[in-house]
């Protein structure tokens, strides 16, 4: 049996790059449910599927295995045996990845894939509703959240050190919108599970984020 953690939370909070920090300290591996979804993108777009054919996407989703694991220290991503972890971030990849995601048996595909992965290996999964709907049973739920203005700032910083132009009100509206649809969309809304640790992380340090939840872990 795996041992799992979730991290789940509002856009912004920093659920990735903790758990990806909290997975190195501890040596689970991430589960990165993006990249998952991008390899059966990748399956579709090899089988000249396109995303608005749903029946085609729909069968074809039977014979799709994504895996993940780490080799030297590097995610890789697998789909049937083939490592396909370079053509991950193609623009193709993308569209298809956008487009397919809102197909509710992609959806169940890929929660079939994470839960088989994650009752064979140490994982450690961010979403918006791992806690809750893909590790309900989950050996440590934590629910990472900031303030609104802290999100903002911090994708603000983000952007400006890339050269982006930004407004910090106009981010901040987004990450409200942002919330406000996650909360009450109709499949799997974001909420704190019962049994999840609150982590508000709006005046602590990513250091000291991931020393917090690498203590309530084994």
């Amino acid at each position: 049996m795996g041992y799992n953690v979730a991290v789940d939370g509002p856009a912004g909070a920093g659920k990735s790059t903790i758990a990806k920090l909290v997975a190195e300290k501890k040596g689970y591996i991430y589960v990165d449910t993006g990249a998952m979804y991008r390899g059966l993108a990748i399956h579709f777009l090899d089988r000249g599927i396109k995303a608005e054919e749903t029946e085609k996407v729909i069968e074809a989703c039977k014979d799709a295995n994504v895996r993940i694991c780490y080799e030297n220290g590097v995610q890789q991503v697998y789909l049937n045996g083939t490592n396909i972890t370079g053509r991950l971030r193609d623009e193709a990849v993308g569209r298809m990845t956008s487009k397919c995601s809102v197909i509710p048996a992609v959806r169940e595909k890929l929660l079939d894939l994470q839960r088989e992965l994650a009752r064979t290996q140490d994982v450690i999964m961010d979403g918006r509703d791992i806690g809750t709907c893909v590790l309900p049973d989950a050996d440590v739920k934590v629910y990472l959240t900031a303030s609104v203005k802290t999100r903002a700032k911090r994708r603000y910083d983000e952007l400006t050190a890339k050269g982006e132009s930004c407004d910090f009100d106009e981010i901040a509206k987004d990450i409200k919108e942002r919330d406000e649809r996650d909360m009450n969309r109709a499949t799997a809304p974001l909420k704190q599970a019962k049994d999840a640790v609150l982590v508000d992380s709006s005046d602590m340090s990513i250091e000291e984020v991931v020393e917090t939840i690498a203590k309530l872990c084994r």
